[in-house]
């Protein structure tokens, strides 16, 4: 039997805090050990019983949850989930907390359609199999699949795989196309604030929930030499520029002669992620080929693995971060077991040779 996630819960809405105990207690994977309407609540109960991991709401009474989480990576750092609503004034708070140690932003779960509550539940089980599988240790812990939860959908859902030999024209044009999750922010940083301003067109895949994603391309638009931006419909994929898939939305990539641009759509979770890496990167495997550098980073789960197979079939070079450098070592592991990966590098060198295979030479940039 495998041990159960206990889970400490802390959030000052009553809703809330009985929304999440439901849902956890309606998987054997999880335990819940307690919940706080505050963190002066919650700190009574870290007196006696030890959590794998936190959620923790940002904005509560007494005591912020910002505040809370300086004081618990300082005093007894544990795997903590923001849950946050969607408010976007609130976004700069959330991101804010990865950078003070927590390890995934949620979305709070609220009373809606059924379609709603079961997506609900399938990012409130991977956050927090997400967050406990990045303690020290634990990467390569067994995740059990969890009973009641629907099959995982593949990117056909979005866009057909093409059936025959599909010809991608070759061009001078060459881009960038990144997927990453738990850790991702960190590790996107990294890449980014190096890039320099004659670097190829970037598309990103980072899970986040809804109205985050502005706000952390934002926050790298400040830092790096480059520009960064949270995609809309249409948007040029251009020398010196980022472009961010917003949460709740796919985003694909498309060409229209020698043009890429980028595609937002709707749509079903894929891969149980809505923006999915699948669907971005089986998009470059098909309109872009050999012109496509595809980078998985860090992160939970398989999300990447199949798209970057199909982009490694068209002949783009792939790229996958290594074990050593990633907050959870899952989709680059099984992109690797999918046999899409050409290397696999550390993150800090990964900028360097995405650069080196799109043919741009020079120094790397320094960010800001």
């Amino acid at each position: 039997m495998t041990d159960k996630i206990k889970v400490l819960i802390v959030d000052d809405s009553a809703v809330v805090r009985e929304t999440l105990s439901q849902l956890l207690s309606e998987s054997p994977e999880f335990e819940v050990v307690g919940t706080a309407s505050d963190p002066y609540f919650a700190a009574e109960r870290l007196r006696t019983v030890v959590p794998d991991v936190i959620t923790l709401d940002i904005e509560m009474p007494r005591m912020d949850g910002l505040s809370f989480l300086r004081r618990l990576m300082q005093q007894h750092p544990l795997p903590v989930v923001i849950c946050s609503s969607v408010a976007e004034e609130r976004s700069q708070n959330a991101l804010a907390a990865l950078d003070y140690g927590a390890v995934e932003i949620i979305e709070k779960p609220k009373v809606g359609t059924k379609q709603f509550l079961e997506e609900s539940r399938i990012q409130v089980y991977d956050a927090i199999r997400a967050a406990h599988a990045s303690r020290r240790g634990l990467k390569k812990r067994r995740i059990v699949t969890t009973m009641g939860v629907e099959p995982k959908r593949t990117a056909d859902v979005i866009l057909s795989r093409p059936t025959g030999k599909h010809h991608v024209p070759e061009t001078t044009e060459k881009l960038i196309v990144v997927g990453a999750s738990t850790g991702g922010t960190e590790a996107l940083r990294e890449f980014l604030e190096v890039m320099p301003l004659n670097c190829p067109g970037i598309v990103i895949v980072q899970h986040m929930p809804e109205k985050f994603t502005a706000a952390f391309a934002n926050r790298l638009n400040g830092i790096c030499e480059i520009s960064v931006k949270e995609a809309q419909n249409n948007d040029s994929v251009i020398t010196g520029h980022a472009l961010i898939a917003p949460g709740n939305k796919h985003m694909l990539l498309k060409r229209s002669g020698a043009r890429y641009y980028v595609e937002i759509k709707e749509g079903p979770l894929v891969s149980r992620h809505r923006p999915s890496v699948d669907v971005l990167f089986r998009s470059a495997a098909h309109y872009a080929g050999t012109n496509a550098i595809g980078v998985i980073m860090t992160g939970m789960g398989d999300d990447g693995a199949r798209g970057m197979a199909e982009m490694h079939e068209a002949g783009a070079y792939t790229i996958a971060q290594d074990e050593e450098t990633c907050v959870v070592y899952g989709m680059p592991q099984e992109a690797v077991k999918h046999g899409g990966v050409d290397e696999s590098l550390p993150l800090p060198a990964i900028a360097g040779k995405a650069l080196k295979k799109a043919g741009v030479h020079g120094n790397l940039g320094s960010g800001s």
